[in-house]
């Protein structure tokens, strides 16, 4: 057979993705192509090097990011930004998810957060900085007692003149000492009785120097299995003042809201990327890996499991591109973002588990890039919400539960 005769370098690429063609747009189809020349030949080398040590992302990749605009994807032109929508921003998450999953996501790091102060020439400053790669931060929602439930959010806010001061703890803070500032979910006021529990929440923005924490506030590292490129925190506020002029103004736990709707679809695209690159280097793998006296990529068993793997990577980016669109042209899609999130996730520890099984024991170490995906695919059915979670939200929208008493 010919399989049996081919040398390495004559391995068949894997097919890379296209912009769909009720997607295409000129525009897509270069910021597609520059995010995979980027994450092929900048991320994947610095994420194979670093990664093994825990390593964080270099400053010198986030100004070339930045300098490429993934940091201003969604900031308007008149900022300095692309001034495109929520499909270019999880279409570029996705390429640079496939060679170093928190790089797709330092992006949500930009993209206009911590910007929506009060004051519109503050704003737009912001906005600039964001768009260029200068305001990078960290989002401070999730508490010990209170991560799925953000409603039971504890950390207090109270009022001292023209501050506000912080007590309390957040965990699961990805990148909060390397950030410009951190955005927190505090709580300012109890909920009055026949209120909703979310009454009372507010966000802050707690600016910062890159690398230090400020007076009133500590932090200790999470040592995680994955997810590595920057440190992941526990944080302790004790009496940190916060100007009362650094309200996001939007709202609090609404705006919270309607941000995770979003970061769900992202994260979703970012599945995607991890389980499109577990596909990839499969491909390549089952080509070059012989038993029996031919590549194991001839066996029907093999061949079955990576065209399925194949299938539901595809599955997943139509369904993400799909809902991407509909939060572009302003469509409310909280069920939609839910399932999208729940339904790709869950494929992606899947499919990159999958990976390592067609290794064979060699996927079952860290010679090979696979385990990394499955790490950190393992990862996206846990946080912007948990499967469990995502699937509440789902059956709560498709069947309302009845009162009782």
């Amino acid at each position: 057979m010919w399989h049996n005769q081919r040398m390495d370098d004559d391995l068949l690429p894997p097919p890379l993705p296209e912009v769909p063609p009720q997607y295409r747009t000129d525009v897509r189809v270069a910021l597609q192509a520059t995010a995979r020349r980027f994450a092929t030949e900048r991320v994947l080398p610095v994420a194979n090097e670093l990664d093994p040590q825990k390593g964080e992302i270099p400053r010198s990749l986030l100004t070339e990011m930045g300098e490429l605009g993934f940091f201003g994807i969604t900031v308007g032109t008149e900022y300095g930004g692309l001034g495109l929508g929520a499909y270019e921003y999880c279409m570029v998450a996705e390429e640079l998810a496939r060679a170093w999953m928190s790089v797709g996501s330092i992006i949500a790091r930009a993209q206009g957060a911590g910007t929506g102060v009060g004051d519109a020439q503050r704003r737009a400053e912001l906005l600039a900085r964001s768009a260029r790669g200068e305001w990078i931060g960290a989002i401070a929602l999730s508490e010990p007692d209170a991560g799925s439930d953000l409603a039971a959010v504890s950390t207090r806010a109270e009022r001292d003149g023209d501050d506000f001061v912080l007590t309390g703890r957040k965990r699961w803070i990805g990148n909060a000492k390397a950030a410009d500032f951190i955005q927190v979910l505090v709580r300012t006021a109890d909920p009055e009785p026949g209120e909703k529990r979310s009454a009372g929440l507010a966000t802050l923005l707690v600016e910062k120097e890159p690398g230090t924490f400020p007076d009133g506030l500590t932090g200790s590292p999470i040592d995680k299995i994955g997810y590595h490129g920057f440190v992941t925190w526990d944080l302790e506020f004790d009496g940190l003042r916060v100007p009362a002029a650094n309200e996001i103004t939007a709202g609090g736990f609404a705006h919270t809201q309607r941000w995770l709707t979003i970061a769900r679809v992202h994260t979703a695209a970012r599945a995607v990327g991890l389980a499109r690159a577990a596909v990839e280097d499969c491909i390549d793998y089952l080509q070059q890996r012989r038993q029996f006296e031919r590549p194991i990529g001839d066996f029907q068993a093999v061949r079955f499991t990576l065209a399925r793997m194949a299938a539901r990577v595809e599955q997943a980016r139509a369904f993400y591109q799909h809902v991407a669109h509909l939060i572009d042209l302003g469509e409310p899609c909280g069920r939609e973002a839910a399932m999208v999130k729940l339904l790709a996730t869950e494929m992606a520890a899947e499919v990159t588990g999958d990976g390592i099984q067609l290794h064979g024991g060699n996927g079952y170490t860290t010679e090979h890039q696979v385990e990394r995906h499955w790490r950190d695919a393992r990862l996206t059915t846990i946080f912007e919400g948990t499967s469990e979670i995502q699937a509440k939200m789902i059956a709560d929208r498709l069947l309302p539960r009845s009162e009782i008493g």
